[in-house]
């Protein structure tokens, strides 16, 4: 069984590793936030009050994602499909899966960890594989994933809500679609 760690730091995000929690997972293609992109967020930042910074970064960042910079080899169907498969082929392994998008320069996730289910060992495995599938795809690219991964453990039913319908709008608001269902790489698609 794998141990937990509870709440710990990585590089300069707090993360939560324990099992029979529900978390939410963002991870972003290496290129996805240029220097010169982080820089204009740093820099819009300084006119917040400083309690106000973080929730304002974490949106100014999203609002970045969405305008898709970046390589974005995500929107490639072969790259999404590589992506999807493997978050499927963990559901039951590393995680329940509950909710998903592969947008194209990040993926958002939602699933639920059983006792002696680790994140840190789903988002190696997910992050590992997919990187090397995608290596195939696109030799050209340096890193394939960001180091760092952003991760919010669910508090509560309206929390659990609230991320499913961000997961699933992600794509109409990056204006990819007009509703959730017709967006290909995402768990609201619906086959017509």
């Amino acid at each position: 069984m794998d141990e937990h760690k509870g709440w710990y730091h990585y590089r300069k995000l707090p993360h939560f590793d324990a099992g029979g929690y529900t978390q939410y997972f963002t991870f972003r293609l290496a290129d996805s936030l240029p220097r010169e992109v982080l820089e204009r967020v740093a820099d819009e930042l300084q006119s917040i009050k400083a309690e106000d910074r973080e929730v304002e970064r974490i949106r100014l960042l999203e609002e970045w994602l969405d305008k898709g910079s970046g390589s974005c080899i995500l929107q490639e169907a072969r790259c999404a499909e590589v992506v999807q498969n493997a978050l499927k082929f963990l559901d039951d392994k590393r995680y329940d899966l509950r909710a998903w998008v592969v947008m194209p320069n990040h993926v958002h996730y939602l699933a639920y960890f059983e006792p002696g289910q680790t994140t840190e060992k789903a988002m190696h495995s997910l992050k590992s594989y997919t990187a090397n599938e995608l290596k195939k795809l696109h030799p050209e690219m340096g890193a394939i994933w960001q180091g760092e991964t952003f991760d919010r453990y669910i508090r509560n039913e309206d929390h659990y809500l609230g991320r499913i319908e961000y997961i699933h709008n992600n794509p109409v608001v990056a204006n990819l679609c007009d509703r959730p269902e017709d967006f290909r790489w995402s768990s609201a698609y619906v086959e017509e």
